[in-house]
């Protein structure tokens, strides 16, 4: 990540809008008080899911960048505990990751204890590097490496090192962005410290972007392929007309050791997220293989409009946590995402619908008190109808639609009338991507929170996130243009 700088006084002068935290998010991560963007250093000790981000301490704009730092037990309910890696003489804490060295390759453990080692870009005017610190008290206090930067190649596009345990080779491996170049950089260590450059990935897929940053890279197995597995690379790209502003990509392929071969056309773009809200995607690190899960975490923000989102005293959330799979289609292996199973706690009073004609299920539902957090699952049937959905956060004048185009083959998420509120020219809009339906049905679940949709389209092969700022009052909940198959409906109590 790279914005202008910001200096201390520029900050602390900033003027503080009133409260507003009739937006604050129930079930999704958002600090206390104060800027955050770009997920960070997301492990998992053996006890604790850690979530690292980008923090400004100062203000509720961008600057000054930090680690904040939360931690969870069940990745729904977050504590928020106080920055672990500073500014310090004018180097900012951008983005990267952190791992559990278990075997002590760095020499930083101590007493029996396996030490969390960050890595991460230290940013100042026209220099990135890559640096380390660790910690032996899970995470709660840090010490940044005497011998850093680890990694300086003289550059100022140089960011966002995402760190692995590559078991076949049996050493870490680092990719990292060479942003303006739109490239990935893999590096090799034993140790954490000393790196071997390796090769390069890119360009490749969107074109036309200003930057990649923040990678993220893993294998999975091909869920309907057995004995199969490939290497899923995830790239944000700073700004994509398709993308409605910030968006996130991704490639398939193989990866040897040294080398990461994409098996679909360079020009072939995949996108994680097809919504405006979903950038700098993560996964957590030390998952244990019995768990089996590969989570995924964006932020939920788009650079064009994120300083002026109306929340006060915090700036910026995280999406809800997303289990990934590969699967094989006729076009390809492609990703599926799905929100983690922990969501399932939450619910209470359901609300079920079989079979139903439009009048009876609208009959129903619009009798009910829903809450501002719910989660769905939706199967309408499209036949004689060009456009079928759901409507969220319904009023007299306002509602966010979430629905299928069958003039266009799309699936869409339509905030062009989400709220009364002016935020963004290019906020007020209608987000959409492909979406072949199978047997006429579009399956939809759907995660609402106070200021958000995300949609699991097509049992999470289709996903698209949105920012929604509704009227306090816009409660209703309808569907439109077709009859049920079914209809489930759960509000969601927050966390604990």
């Amino acid at each position: 990540m790279t914005r202008a700088f910001v200096t201390l006084a520029a900050a602390l002068a900033l003027s503080a809008p009133a409260p507003t935290d009739i937006y604050r998010p129930q079930f999704h991560f958002s600090p206390a008080k104060n800027w955050t963007n770009d997920p960070n250093g997301l492990v998992y000790d053996g006890s604790e899911y850690h979530l690292f981000f980008q923090f400004n301490p100062f203000g509720d704009q961008w600057g000054h960048m930090s680690w904040g730092h939360a931690v969870s037990r069940d990745l729904t309910s977050w504590r928020e505990l106080p920055v672990a890696l500073a500014e310090e003489k004018g180097v900012m804490i951008f983005s990267g990751s952190a791992v559990v060295d278990s075997r002590n390759t760095s020499g930083f453990g101590k007493d029996g204890v396996a030490p969390l080692v960050a890595i991460y870009t230290g940013h100042s005017p026209g220099l990135q590097t890559q640096n380390i610190a660790y910690s032996t008290d899970r995470g709660r206090t840090w010490t940044k490496y005497a011998g850093n930067p680890v990694i300086d190649i003289r550059a100022a596009e140089f960011r966002d090192p995402m760190v692995f345990w590559h078991e076949a080779s049996q050493r870490w491996i680092m990719v990292v962005s060479l942003a303006t170049a739109h490239q990935v950089r893999f590096y090799s260590s034993t140790d954490l410290k000393a790196w071997v450059r390796l090769s390069e990935f890119g360009p490749a897929g969107a074109r036309g972007v200003p930057n990649w940053e923040c990678p993220s890279f893993f294998e999975l197995p091909v869920a309907n392929v057995k004995g199969e597995s490939r290497w899923v690379l995830v790239v944000g790209v700073g700004d994509h007309a398709a993308a409605g502003g910030s968006g996130t990509q991704y490639f398939v392929g193989r990866f040897d050791g040294e080398k990461f071969v994409n098996e679909n056309s360079s020009d072939e773009v995949l996108w994680v997220d097809r919504g405006a809200d979903f950038y700098a995607a993560q996964t957590w690190s030390g998952v244990p293989a019995a768990d089996g899960r590969r989570i995924l975490l964006g932020w939920m923000a788009n650079w064009k409009y994120a300083a002026k989102l109306p929340t006060s005293p915090w700036r910026g959330q995280m999406s809800y946590p997303r289990s990934l799979e590969l699967e094989k289609s006729a076009e390809g292996i492609r990703l599926v995402q799905n929100p983690v199973r922990e969501i399932e706690r939450l619910r209470e009073a359901p609300v079920q619908l079989k079979d139903a004609s439009l009048v009876k299920a609208n009959a129903l539902l619009g009798g009910q008190a829903w809450s501002e957090t719910l989660d769905i699952v939706a199967e309408l049937r499209t036949e004689g109808s060009l456009d079928t959905g759901v409507e969220l956060r319904q009023g007299p004048a306002h509602g966010t639609r979430v629905g299928y185009d069958a003039g266009k083959g799309v699936v869409y998420i339509d905030r062009r009338h989400s709220g009364a509120l002016t935020i963004h020219p290019e906020f007020a809009a209608r987000h959409e991507a492909p979406l072949k339906l199978r047997d006429g049905v579009l399956r939809l679940r759907i995660l609402l929170d106070r200021c958000s949709v995300e949609v699991f389209a097509d049992d999470g092969r289709v996903v698209l996130t949105d920012l929604i700022f509704p009227e306090p009052g816009d409660r209703g909940l309808s569907v439109y243009g077709a009859s049920l198959t079914s209809l489930d409906v759960w509000r969601l109590k927050k966390p604990d």
